[in-house]
């Protein structure tokens, strides 16, 4: 079971500083197992808003959630028709706000968007490419990806943050490529693709914080994921102990997995 507000507090020394106060309640979620409350689909763990947010208000009774909406359309979502669709959602706590976003992504994985498309993918059995379909974005899908950004905004201050361990560091990239006029045929093996074009960056609300200009800067003239994943380890230590730059890297990973 998590600690409640007042016991965390009655841990502290006299005087704490409000830096001490906020890492005792990091510690204090980060520290929750929350296991039991999670579930498996295609391999990959899912931690139940309700049970999130029931357990963080143990620890943060007056914290509050807010859906980011585009200032333009008043919806809770943000429109790319390149490369898709992502919503954004912050949680205040104590006078400490995190925001978080998350893609809209189908069952595979892949980016939804406000129309269906096709892709190729190589099947290993067939040695051959096959068409795959990602059917458009639904306001189901959508109400579903608010949720999980929303326990993933949680895991910023701790709880469940193990959950996403690996998860937000930047990958190779696929072999799996858009649908297109040239195809390969036969038994033509697949070569990997490299991002070689520029992605478009998708519709973001303001930040509001320039103090990161220069690593935002570095990370989004990545071309493609072995240069961000170069970036990534060249700052390592930097990256690990700010979950703000951490995130940085997370969603140009993001962009440029759609952009592939």
């Amino acid at each position: 079971m998590s600690k409640n507000n007042y016991e965390i507090l009655a841990g502290l020394p006299e005087g704490a500083s409000q830096d001490e106060t906020r890492a005792a309640f990091f510690e204090a979620l980060n520290s929750l197992n929350v296991n039991e409350k999670c579930e498996k689909r295609e391999n990959l763990t899912y931690l139940s808003w309700a049970n999130a947010w029931g357990e963080f208000k143990k620890v943060y009774p007056s914290a509050t959630y807010r859906i980011v909406r585009n200032p333009t359309t008043n919806l809770p979502y943000f429109v790319d028709p390149a490369i898709g669709v992502m919503v954004f959602t912050e949680v205040t706590a104590e006078d400490l706000t995190h925001q978080m976003w998350l893609p809209v992504l189908n069952a595979a994985q892949k980016p939804m968007k406000l129309e269906a498309y096709t892709y190729q993918q190589w099947d290993k059995a067939t040695r051959k490419y096959i068409e795959k379909t990602v059917e458009a974005v639904s306001m189901f899908d959508i109400n579903k990806t608010l949720m999980r950004c929303l326990v993933k905004n949680l895991a910023m201050f701790g709880l469940g943050l193990y959950i996403y361990a690996g998860e937000d560091l930047p990958e190779t990239t696929s072999t799996e490529i858009p649908n297109a006029t040239a195809q390969p045929s036969g038994d033509e093996k697949p070569k990997k693709q490299a991002a070689t074009r520029k992605p478009r960056t998708a519709q973001q609300p303001p930040q509001g914080n320039d103090r990161y200009a220069g690593i935002k800067t570095a990370i989004n003239a990545m071309q493609d994921t072995e240069s961000l994943l170069a970036l990534y380890n060249q700052h390592r230590n930097e990256v690990e102990g700010n979950p703000e730059i951490k995130a940085m890297f997370t969603l140009r990973k993001e962009q440029l997995k759609q952009a592939a």
